[in-house]
């Protein structure tokens, strides 16, 4: 009988478990819905720890509602207690009481890959975070993290809470300051291309070390979600064991692919291709039994 046991266990399918913590879109693009079928195409298994709701779609955001802070740690405390995570993504997280709820959480019981997507404003420009919980922000989460994946608005916004005010529009400006933060915070910093002029090129910059990512730009307005998408990419990576760079460089190849082609979903700035194939030479199903 123990020995049935044991073949059963020995056969049962296992692969990595990611968790995003984040907000709701409810019209699928971005946030935890994005994040989630990021994972899905990656052969992650996704569990959510939801922030705040928001009623959006392709067109705007029109409704914000931040879930309480103690909401949201008894889904983050149900989730890490019976969860084995590999890899954790942040996304919005809305005001200084949920900051303060997950970042004492984290402090005290994750010590694995976490990407920090410090999201500001959706896409079409509304604040996904109260203004003074992003000193909070910086002081408590960044610390913790192994990623930040900041786009060019967001690394102005962290570089002026810190006193050092800024624009980022050019390469040299995003290692620059990229290793600013990188030391400041003793994580790795992916300054993220997409809002600038010409290619799409992004930077890791790690201490002093810079690592560039080229890509050549796309035209498209469908863009809903790429940031979301791109950082939980990178997490999945992490996730199935792969380094930070290597994660980066088959996220990036996977994001490239996915802006390529839209579901052209609604009347706006509609959302990615999560559809997106992963490169077959990408093997992630070969780690699994």
């Amino acid at each position: 009988m123990d020995s049935q046991i044991q073949e059963q266990k020995e056969r049962r399918y296992r692969v990595p478990i990611a968790l995003t913590i984040a907000g709701s879109d409810p019209s699928g693009g971005a946030g935890i819905q994005a994040d989630l079928k990021t994972f899905h195409q990656h052969r992650i298994y996704g569990a959510s720890v939801i922030t705040l709701i928001t009623a959006q779609n392709t067109q705007g955001v029109f409704l914000v509602e931040v879930l309480s802070p103690d909401l949201i740690s008894a889904q983050l405390q149900a989730v890490l207690d019976d969860l084995q995570i590999s890899a954790i993504k942040t996304g919005a997280l809305g005001n200084r009481h949920s900051i303060a709820a997950i970042a004492r959480i984290l402090r005290e019981k994750w010590k694995g890959p976490l990407v920090i997507d410090p999201v500001f404003v959706s896409k079409h420009g509304h604040p996904l975070i109260e203004e003074d919980a992003i000193g909070l922000a910086i002081e408590t989460l960044f610390p913790l993290a192994t990623l930040l994946t900041p786009n060019r608005f967001e690394i102005e916004q962290i570089l002026k809470k810190i006193g050092r005010s800024r624009p980022i529009n050019d390469l040299q400006a995003m290692e620059e300051e990229g290793a600013v933060l990188s030391q400041r915070f003793g994580c790795a910093v992916l300054v993220k291309g997409g809002h600038m002029e010409g290619a799409a090129d992004d930077v890791l910059c790690i201490q002093d070390r810079a690592i560039h990512f080229k890509a050549p730009r796309i035209e498209t307005k469908h863009t809903h979600g790429t940031g979301c998408s791109y950082a939980s990419a990178i997490a999945s990576h992490l996730a199935w064991g792969q380094s930070l760079e290597e994660s980066i460089r088959r996220a990036k190849a996977w994001i490239h692919k996915a802006i390529t082609r839209s579901p052209e979903v609604g009347l706006g700035i509609g959302p990615i291709d999560h559809f997106a194939t992963i490169d077959e030479h990408l093997e992630l199903s070969r780690g699994l039994p």
